[in-house]
């Protein structure tokens, strides 16, 4: 029989080391997530939102059925590279839940690795969130990312986050595990915490605590200001692993390019999207220190995300060719792939292989 998302994933979460994962936003993205060897791959922390933002107050859109929400307001995401890539609309909460899932399910068909996904604040309250686990589990995510934001929230690592009160908080995550008891899966529930942003550090760590007392199976703090409050996280709750998130743009101009050197190198200079005033900075610079993969498992993580790098470096790579065939040139050489590296990749091998399977006599097999 064969191993379940859920389960590969939790096999990895045991397995020694720190785990790097890049976040994909596509099907073709993921495709690349896998071939360049990776164990596993998130849909980006970065796009991902329903349609709260156009919706009655009161009310929440959830797939295709508008449900009533104990929040009087508005819902909207902190992600947007899905909703760039799907939509190309940014991060205002114009995309919806049943966009979301099938953009997910596209993910996970075309990949064998596990994905995890991001459930935002769960849309709503716990009973909302209980329906975003179990359609999370349909869809045949490995995991999912639950945050304690109000609504509307912010985007993540920008000014203006707040968080539900603590008791809220922990009911949100209370209710992801008893909706994965009761659909009979396994489903990898990360807690996140905005807190230390919106309250304080102390506060991330409390909650942090109670996520873990309920059952969470990972635990992250958004926005750790130095190495000092990551060795704080790390020690609390030593058996459930710990995630850190790295808000990145990186220097290349290929997808390509750029997996295979983090994965040689492991550690590049980057730039952090962590500084509230919306200028860049360099490595170190930003509310989270840049660790190398080394270092991270020395200070206690098990696992980090880097959700915008492969994002950027493909708008970047776009805009590069677009402006050569604007000048009447076309791509340098170097820049793309050949067409018998872009069949290979999007699977045109792979099926005539399988095509040749049902042939008959009678018909014209692909050359």
């Amino acid at each position: 029989m064969a191993e379940s998302p859920a389960k590969a994933l939790r096999r990895i979460l045991d397995s020694p080391g720190v785990h790097l994962g890049p976040a994909c936003f596509d099907a073709l993205s993921a495709k690349l997530v896998e071939r360049a060897g990776f164990d596993y791959c998130f849909t980006s922390d970065h796009g991902y939102q329903n349609q709260g933002s156009i919706l009655p107050v009161g009310y929440v859109c959830c797939e295709t059925m508008t449900v009533p929400y104990h929040d009087p307001t508005t819902q909207k995401g902190r992600r947007f590279s899905i909703s760039a890539a799907r939509l190309g609309l940014p991060d205002v909460g114009l995309i919806s839940f049943g966009e979301m899932m099938d953009q997910g399910r596209q993910i996970i068909q075309a990949v064998s690795i596990p994905i995890i996904a991001d459930g935002d604040n769960g849309y709503g309250n716990a009973m909302n969130v209980k329906r975003t686990i179990r359609e999370a589990i349909r869809a045949g995510y490995a995991g999912i990312f639950l945050e304690d934001q109000v609504s509307p929230k912010a985007c993540g690592h920008t000014r203006g986050r707040k968080v539900v009160p603590r008791d809220e908080a922990v009911m949100r995550i209370k209710a992801a595990i008893d909706a994965r008891k009761e659909s009979g899966s396994d489903i990898v529930i990360i807690a996140r915490t905005d807190s230390r942003q919106a309250v304080s550090f102390d506060e991330s760590l409390w909650r942090s605590q109670a996520f873990a007392d309920v059952g969470a199976d990972v635990l992250l703090i958004d926005a750790l200001a130095s190495r000092e409050e990551m060795k704080a996280f790390c020690e609390i709750s030593p058996s459930v692993p710990k995630m850190l998130v790295f808000h990145l743009l990186v220097h290349t101009d290929t997808i390509d390019m750029w997996l295979a050197t983090w994965k040689v190198l492991s550690h590049i200079i980057t730039l952090d999207w962590t500084d509230f005033n919306g200028t860049n900075l360099l490595e170190g610079g930003g509310k989270t220190p840049i660790l190398n993969p080394t270092e991270l498992e020395d200070v206690g993580f098990k696992i980090a995300a880097y959700p915008l790098s492969l994002m950027g470096v493909s708008i970047r790579a776009m805009q590069n060719a677009l402006t050569a065939i604007k000048g009447g040139q076309i791509p340098s050489h170097g820049s793309i792939p050949t067409f018998e590296e872009i069949k290979e990749i999007v699977g045109f091998n792979s099926y005539y292989e399988e095509e040749k399977r049902y042939a008959t006599n009678t018909d014209q097999v692909s050359l």
